[in-house]
């Protein structure tokens, strides 16, 4: 396992799996939402799906990887290039808990995070969260393809039941 995509909707527990994946096996990771936004003096703008691309292969180049973050159409080449793709398929009612706690550490300031964590960010999420389970099918369908790479966990502590070396 060198080059490993997590995959799944918001609050499936991506970063933690990553970031613990990532110690286990002393592989840096990267989270997508940072491919897509990018950080500069100027502060975050969106990159063109061409230069998430661009930052991909940048980032491919240099060697072994974790990915992580929710599927978007910009870097599908992610699902060819990762010899591991592992979608976190968190059950829903634990998604939806973990939203609205995330939600209230980030307003309170227990939590940072990088976008502007409001009421309509909130809704946004539930939304996302709602399309999501809407498209499921065609999501699963497109995953099918490359299912002798595939893992589906349901938690993150499924992890101990991969061969992480």
């Amino acid at each position: 396992m060198r080059k490993i995509l997590i995959i799944g909707i918001v609050a499936s527990g991506k970063t933690t799996l990553a970031r613990k994946l990532s110690n286990q096996i002393n592989i840096p990771w990267f989270e997508l939402d940072y491919i897509v936004r990018q950080v500069t003096e100027f502060g975050r703008y969106k990159r063109t799906p061409e230069e998430q691309v661009e930052a991909i292969i940048d980032i491919d180049n240099n060697g072994s990887w974790i990915f992580e973050g929710i599927y978007r159409e910009s870097y599908h080449c992610l699902l060819d290039m990762a010899d591991t793709i592992i979608f976190l398929d968190t059950p829903l009612w634990k998604r939806k808990i973990r939203i609205f706690l995330r939600f209230v550490k980030q307003i309170t300031g227990i939590e940072k995070c990088h976008y502007n964590s409001n009421l309509k960010m909130l809704r946004m999420m539930y939304k996302w969260t709602h399309d999501f389970e809407v498209a499921r099918s065609n999501f699963e369908s497109m995953l099918r393809l490359y299912e002798h790479k595939l893992t589906i966990l349901s938690d993150s502590k499924d992890l101990d039941f991969l061969n992480l070396h």
